[in-house]
């Protein structure tokens, strides 16, 4: 556990001066920090930092009041999640962020809706930028939670959005890991595409074991064989990249469009196998044709140049902006008064308006197509990480192209 003031940057690791104030408004950063998923957390804990930084040097909120970073190594592991809370409440903190992985982000929010009855003095809110499983603002819905990701289903419904008008696409082929996720994709894909598209033939549907498999060469050769021109997958870290070289090396000749192609490592992991083939649904890049995203970019980079604090996580930026709205709103840290502040909160961001679900507490945002290019054209002049590859916009969707509806039944506590 590090406790952190975002005073400014050390120079030689890029993150905040350890130091300690009553005062502060404290954060939970809660995420991976060492083991295989090391990178990703670490990744994402340079983005806050340096958000932090900048709304601290503005004077941070309530007239003064700096934020804080503690940060949470819980291993990607619920039961290191849960011991983590438990620091979490011990210490007061009245903030958590991050939640990669649907497993720890449920755990946060069955936690918090425990804690926060049984403990109405010492509560906690979640900002969950990165557990995208759909309960989580629709069944399993939680007035502690707010989420500022699109989740798995709003991004399938933007992709078959773009996918539809493309009369190219005849077959189309779904693989993906064999969990929870990896069946959302699944589901999500055949049910938008029989509706938006019901002349597309699905030819292939494979699961596989995740992390296990160390060629993919088998599950090129079913895609052949089924004459596909358009894979669909929810994979991540090597089950993608081996699936993509695993194509190249068989010059298979299909599209793939993924979640995940836009995230640390996984170009440079990719290489050129994956150049004009691969395609990813985000929230954002960092080629986008807008001015205000491009400044926004240009300076993070300049305060962090090193290709492993490239910016993948932009909607952090959203969670930090709903945060200080929502307490400047409320003018009080206390977790209930925010979150009822945070209800419905709506502004022109830099991507667009973006709009926070009172139903539900799902964020409302642009989503864009992007394909993996060499980068150095107009429409990619920066590559990621230093890897000779960058992302180019195919097209940039509304906040209503990835908006469904949905089955939250809010629980509000009495105020």
């Amino acid at each position: 556990m590090t406790s952190m003031k975002l005073a400014g940057f050390a120079v030689a690791v890029g993150f905040a001066v350890a130091a300690h104030a009553a005062d502060t408004v404290k954060i939970a950063f809660v995420d991976p920090l060492s083991g295989s998923m090391a990178n990703i957390g670490e990744n994402e804990l340079a983005t806050l930092t340096y958000l932090v930084n900048q709304i601290n040097d503005r004077g941070g909120v309530l007239g003064g009041r700096k934020f804080e970073i503690v940060s949470f190594d819980n291993k990607l592991s619920p039961q290191e999640t849960l011991a983590a809370m438990k620091n979490v409440h011990d210490r007061k903190i009245p903030f958590v962020i991050g939640g990669n992985g649907s497993s720890v982000g449920g755990a946060i929010i069955e936690e918090l809706d425990k804690n926060n009855v049984r403990n109405p003095d010492n509560r906690a809110l979640y900002l969950n930028f990165a557990s995208i499983d759909p309960d989580f603002t629709n069944s399993k819905c939680s007035f502690w939670h707010f989420r500022f990701d699109a989740h798995s289903d709003m991004k399938m419904q933007a992709l078959t959005n773009y996918l539809k008008e493309d009369s190219r696409i005849k077959k189309v082929y779904i693989i993906g890991q064999d969990y929870s996720f990896g069946h959302q994709v699944s589901r999500a894909a055949k049910e938008m595409l029989k509706a938006k598209r019901p002349d597309i033939q699905i030819v292939g549907d494979d699961l596989h074991p995740i992390g296990k498999v160390k060629d993919f060469q088998p599950y090129v050769t079913k895609i052949r064989a089924s004459g596909a021109d358009t894979v669909i997958t929810g994979n991540w870290g090597n089950d993608l990249s081996l699936l993509v070289k695993a194509g190249k090396e068989s010059n298979l000749d299909v599209k793939y469009y993924t979640y995940n192609a836009y995230g640390p490592g996984t170009a440079t992991a990719i290489g050129t196998a994956g150049a004009d083939k691969v395609n990813v649904v985000a929230e954002w890049h960092n080629n986008l044709a807008n001015p205000k995203t491009e400044k926004f970019y240009a300076d993070y980079r300049k305060a962090l140049p090193a290709p492993k604090d490239e910016l993948y996580y932009y909607r952090i930026r959203y969670a930090m902006d709903a945060l200080v709205a929502g307490i400047e709103k409320a003018k009080s840290i206390d977790p209930l008064k925010v979150a009822s502040a945070m209800e419905d909160l709506s502004w022109d961001s830099d991507m667009g308006r973006v709009t926070l679900r009172r139903d539900d507490h799902q964020l409302q945002m642009p989503m864009v197509i992007a394909r993996m290019t060499n980068a150095g054209s107009p429409k990619a002049k920066n590559d990621v990480e230093g890897s000779g590859l960058g992302f180019e916009t195919k097209v940039l969707l509304s906040a209503d192209q990835s908006m469904l509806p949905t089955s939250c039944q809010m629980k509000r506590p009495e105020k």
